[in-house]
């Protein structure tokens, strides 16, 4: 995908809280779970992580498994205060979980971005396109 102009930055960025969750304590065994997590990649992470990693996308920094609040979020830009969330077929099965953590993430400030795995597979630069849009609102 090409990359369009890159966005403005965002007051987070401006203000240099950059890439960082401020005012929350991490819980030892949620680290843990979180370094675990990116060892342990699903297919789909990993294909939209080699888009994301390394600021391929707008220059915007993008961490993977990142803690916010007691919830491991998949992908995290502070910069642009977007939660992305790859769902599998577990997602199915756990939906008043996700609503939960959605409605917590949410009170912070964040938006969310679910993308599904088919699309992730079947559909990327769509699914690029759609990350790179919620960025920049």
């Amino acid at each position: 995908m090409n990359n369009p102009t890159p966005c403005q930055p965002s007051p987070r960025e401006e203000e240099g809280n950059c890439n960082i969750i401020v005012g929350q304590k991490i819980n030892s065994i949620k680290l843990e779970r979180a370094k675990e997590l990116r060892r342990q990649m699903t297919p789909e992470e990993k294909i939209l992580w080699q888009h994301l990693r390394t600021n391929h996308l707008h220059g915007l920094h993008f961490r993977r498994q990142q803690i916010i609040d007691g919830f491991i979020a998949d992908f995290y830009c502070h910069a642009a205060g977007l939660v992305i969330e790859v769902d599998g077929k577990i997602h199915q099965q756990q939906a008043e979980y996700d609503a939960e953590r959605d409605k917590v993430l949410s009170a912070r400030g964040l938006r969310l971005l679910r993308i599904k795995n088919e699309e992730v597979r079947q559909e990327l630069d769509q699914v690029l396109m759609r990350i790179s849009k919620a960025c920049c609102q």
